[in-house]
């Protein structure tokens, strides 16, 4: 995609609990539901084999400001349990690619994440990143990150 501009998120978090079990339930999409915020409106329409492997595929329907919209993720690649890598193949990006890892740290788990995006719309799709997308891009992982920690957390008591 010669000429489009892509933005890039990265984050990580240090979960106290075995790489296997982290892995596991980022392995199993209905676990998405549990660490999307609720805001978004997230449903799974369906999920082509559980736990994903590469070349899943994952159908979805979200609300991003009222607005409803589907979105189809495939897992282009798939090492488990160190790392996955989705991509969008429909959806409201012009690209949406990323990167999970994981590694033992410890007594527990490090994940970390890239996510490279790029919205369509040249000029008119940066100016709606600047405003709004980047913003909430930012607190969809930031929500992530919180719910991903309650819940391993709560797993752990």
């Amino acid at each position: 995609m010669m000429g489009t501009r892509f933005h890039t998120l990265r984050g990580e978090q240090w979960i106290p609990r075995p790489l296997n079990e982290v892995f596991a339930f980022f392995s199993d999409a209905r676990n998405l539901d549990k660490i999307t915020p609720p805001w978004l409106k997230f449903e799974i329409v369906s999920v082509d084999s559980n736990p994903i492997t590469a070349g899943s595929e994952i159908r979805y329907r979200l609300k991003w400001h009222g607005v409803p919209m589907g979105w189809t993720t495939e897992i282009l690649r798939w090492e488990a349990p160190v790392l996955f890598v989705d991509v969008q193949r429909s959806g409201p990006y012009k690209l949406w690619h990323h990167t999970h890892r994981f590694e033992s740290q410890g007594t527990g788990t490090k994940i970390s994440d890239v996510v490279r995006y790029a919205l369509p719309f040249g000029l008119l799709g940066r100016l709606v990143h600047t405003w709004k997308v980047r913003g909430d891009v930012e607190s969809i992982f930031a929500y992530r990150r919180k719910r991903t920690e309650e819940l391993f957390n709560q797993d752990a008591k």
